[in-house]
């Protein structure tokens, strides 16, 4: 096990990664403790060729059970919005920034616990493999935990929410909150008209998707500035 400030999953990639394998290394991932009390490793799902790759924070509860990501309540909420949107679910790509489910008990049940920074850039190897090998045309981060983990400590999702950016590992990034936000939300007006906003970027990014040459491939935007990297 790494010491403290030695936390990564880098030791853990296979050379000359596939999805497949990429998977199963994911499965005896050991960079970070967090894998000490999740039931599994949750990788990512969906085509090796997706344009988007939709990015969240971390597996919840069900998403530790079952193995897969997005098939809680936030899950069946994206779900709906991508249908909503004109997007099919089988042909995005669906992860997270952090693969182990973090949670505190709270009686019987187990409550989401937000992951730290060091946990974060621990598990950020993985999230780069998985971009290095689709090359998707779009990469959006749901939440601040994975807009934060893609563009650096200093983005806000709240300033720059719906804003399309040149990144490194794909044509465009874009932020969005995450449906888990969504659920949250008390006032049920205030959920209705957030929640038209989210399909509203959905929207935003099918459009963007369409309008690349269908004969163009999909590689990094030229130019693009790396990701910054944590201290």
């Amino acid at each position: 096990m790494p010491g403290k400030t030695e936390f990564t999953a880098a030791p853990f990639i296979p050379p000359h990664p596939t999805l497949q394998s990429l998977k199963a290394a994911a499965s005896g991932c050991q960079g970070c403790p967090l894998y000490e009390r999740a039931t599994q490793t949750v990788f990512g799902e969906g085509p090796a060729r997706a344009k988007i790759i939709f990015v969240g924070e971390q597996p919840g509860d069900q998403e530790d059970l079952q193995g897969k990501p997005f098939v809680g309540p936030a899950g069946r909420l994206l779900d709906q919005a991508l249908e909503e949107a004109e997007i099919d679910r089988r042909m995005v790509y669906v992860t997270n920034a952090v693969k182990h489910f973090k949670w505190q008990s709270r009686g019987k049940r187990r409550i989401h616990q937000k992951p730290t920074g060091l946990e974060i850039s621990a598990c950020h190897p993985w999230l780069e493999a998985e971009l290095a090998v689709i090359h998707p045309e779009v990469v959006v981060a749901l939440g601040a935990t994975a807009a934060q983990s893609l563009m650096g400590p200093k983005f806000r999702v709240t300033k720059e929410r719906g804003v399309f950016f040149p990144h490194s590992q794909a044509r465009w990034f874009m932020a969005t909150i995450h449906p888990s936000a969504l659920l949250r939300m008390p006032e049920p007006q205030k959920r209705r008209e957030e929640y038209q906003l989210f399909v509203n970027d959905l929207r935003r990014i099918r459009t963007k998707v369409a309008q690349t040459p269908q004969n163009a491939e999909t590689q990094p935007m030229a130019g693009a500035v790396p990701r910054p990297r944590r201290n």
